[in-house]
């Protein structure tokens, strides 16, 4: 890691937000050197522990990755988040990935259910 151009060992130095971004970081670099045809990337809670700046840019980078993989005829991104406001920067941004998302919420019985909902909605 890096601060201000100087390298600095993270262990013992690093927020748990900041060894959770280069965690993802690496997850997200080793997918892409190794797996070829690799079309699916599940981030489970990616936000947990990051701050409100690194919420964004990992919005704004996961945003240039599925742009970047669109006409990819294999590429799925899996991303299980209570962050509402995570996904309303990543589906509402300028380029726009996707036209719905899934959302998990149970019913009057106590069952849980999932419903298609348009990205519209969170606009």
């Amino acid at each position: 890691m890096t601060c201000q151009g100087v390298e600095v060992d993270m262990r013992g130095r690093c927020s748990a937000g900041q060894r959770v971004l280069a965690s993802l970081i690496i997850r997200l670099a080793l997918a892409e050197s190794f797996c070829c045809n690799c079309g699916i990337l599940a981030l489970d809670e990616p936000t947990t522990n990051l701050d409100s700046t690194n919420i964004e840019g990992l919005a704004d980078a996961l945003a240039d990755l599925i742009e970047a993989r669109r006409n990819s005829s294999n590429f799925q991104l899996l991303l299980i988040t209570h962050d509402e406001e995570f996904v309303r920067k990543l589906v509402t941004g300028p380029t726009h990935p996707c036209d719905y998302y899934y959302r998990v919420a149970k019913d009057n019985d106590g069952f849980s259910f999932i419903r298609q909902c348009p990205v519209i909605d969170l606009q």
